[in-house]
């Protein structure tokens, strides 16, 4: 009995030794120009240990560990994984066919709508960006019939099929021009919306505390809420809610948290006006947590932003406005938001963000040659690296996750080429939890396939 016991045990601990993640291993990666994404300079002959999928030690002089998996980086640059700031990664392979676009929803729901069930992980564009070097995107959905899209997400650009690394991250909401254009044609009506919106949730939360209901049970999710979830209960639903509503009970219920300040209100807004607007939020509803996308007119507000602490994760290099809000657009907003002590990140909103991402890493690297030309405000290569890996982290409140190379953050890495701020670079190797990922995509199987094939074997297009 004990020697069969004995065998189980043996049979058990191989199996568990099979499944383990492979993330459980210590990688050393040597002997590169090590960029910590922290905003500080990059330093040279520099080691990262990754252990369990985080990273361990990085910068000079960091020993390796007993065992380890090296890599040999020489000649090559080290950096965090880039964050795209804002994108719809995962929602769209192609934005015509209806079947192959989940950016949108047209239906009953809008705040309580949750991106992170729609997201592809194996959409074309996912593997483009990881191929380019990011890692983890913020993804938002985009507006219906409703100034509110529905809730956010982080995801992961991995090849392991689960992209989900925090759902329900973000409300996301549109003011300016479209927003205008969703809540009947003036942006007086979509900020009347947008604050009647948040004094329904105020009011559905009925000042409890802590996020709790009635009940005592958590009103984060609305799958969750009692008031939702339990028929029985509807009545104490509508006792906490006036009879002019114009939210549904799912949408009211899942702004609670946002008025709560435990979910993030992020609100594209790009003139100067709408941008004081969201500043006014914070005075309305101070427990609320805000981040701005977009910003094209932020440097003429710079002070105001950075006094409210509101993060901004903006267009870069907007300078030729192509919309009646972006007319004060620069390619210095970026610098000067930054010197006005802004906490900024770069962003791609309304830039093919569904699919070119990877262009945030092209925008720091002209924002660092900004810099050098008389009159313009740029940022320095630790701030431009900074803006595309731990400020867009820090602007969703992940910043002690992800976004970095500080001990503690998940081994999310890129060995590349040559500087990474610099077009030419490519990345070479990319890992996201301490996971090797690959780097072939669609369009890479295409140029193997046919780039060394004999004119003599492909159809003609035309006979004479």
């Amino acid at each position: 009995m004990i020697r069969r016991s004995l065998q189980l045990l043996a049979a058990t601990a191989a199996v568990v030794a099979l499944a383990a993640p492979a993330s459980a291993q210590t990688i050393a990666i040597t002997g590169g120009t090590v960029a910590l994404g922290d905003g500080s300079a990059p330093i040279q002959s520099g080691t990262v240990v990754i252990r369990d999928g985080r990273v361990v030690a990085a910068g000079q002089g960091v020993a390796v560990p007993a065992g380890a998996q090296v890599v040999n980086a020489a000649g090559k640059w080290v950096t965090p994984g880039i964050i795209a700031g804002f994108s719809r990664l995962g929602l769209a392979d192609v934005d015509a066919v209806a079947g192959a676009n989940d950016q949108s929803s047209d239906g009953p729901f809008s705040a309580a709508l949750d991106i992170a069930p729609a997201i592809n992980p194996n959409a074309a564009p996912v593997a483009i960006n990881r191929a380019e070097g990011v890692t983890r995107a913020i993804v938002a959905p985009s507006t219906g019939k409703s100034i509110f899209a529905g809730q956010g997400a982080l995801i992961d650009t991995g090849a392991d099929g689960q992209p989900v690394t925090r759902g329900r991250l973000f409300q996301y909401v549109e003011l300016g021009e479209q927003g205008a254009e969703t809540s009947g044609g003036s942006r007086a009506s979509a900020h009347a919306l947008l604050r009647n919106a948040l004094r329904e949730a105020r009011q559905v939360a009925g000042g409890t505390a802590g996020g709790r209901s009635e009940s005592g049970r958590s009103s984060e999710d609305p799958r969750e809420d009692p008031v939702v979830a339990n028929p029985n209960e509807n009545r104490t639903y509508e006792a906490r809610r006036n009879q002019d509503v114009l939210l549904t009970r799912f949408d009211a219920v899942a702004l609670v948290p946002v008025v709560q300040g435990r979910q993030l209100l992020l609100v594209h807004a790009e003139r100067a006006s709408d941008l004081r607007q969201v500043i006014a939020l914070k005075r309305e509803f101070p427990r609320m947590r805000l981040a701005i996308v977009g910003a094209d007119e932020g440097w003429t507000v710079a002070s105001e932003l950075a006094a409210s602490g509101i993060p901004v994760i903006a267009s870069a290099l907007t300078s030729l406005p192509n919309s009646f809000e972006s007319l004060g657009s620069t390619h210095s907003n970026i610098g000067r938001m930054r010197a006005a002590g802004v906490k900024v990140s770069i962003g791609t909103i309304n830039d093919d963000e569904q699919r070119m991402a990877f262009r945030a890493r092209w925008y720091a690297g002209n924002l660092v040659g900004l810099s050098r030309l008389p009159g313009a405000s740029g940022l320095s290569w630790g701030e431009a690296l900074a803006a595309i890996t731990s400020a867009p982290a820090e602007a969703m409140g992940l910043g002690g996750d992800v976004g970095s190379l500080r001990p503690g953050r998940r081994g999310d890495l890129v060995i590349w080429s040559g500087d990474p701020l610099d077009h030419l670079s490519a990345a070479e190797a990319v890992y996201i939890d301490g996971v090797q990922q690959p780097l072939e995509t669609r369009q890479t199987k295409l140029r193997d396939r046919y780039r060394t094939l004999d004119r003599g074997v492909l159809p003609e297009a035309y006979r004479r």
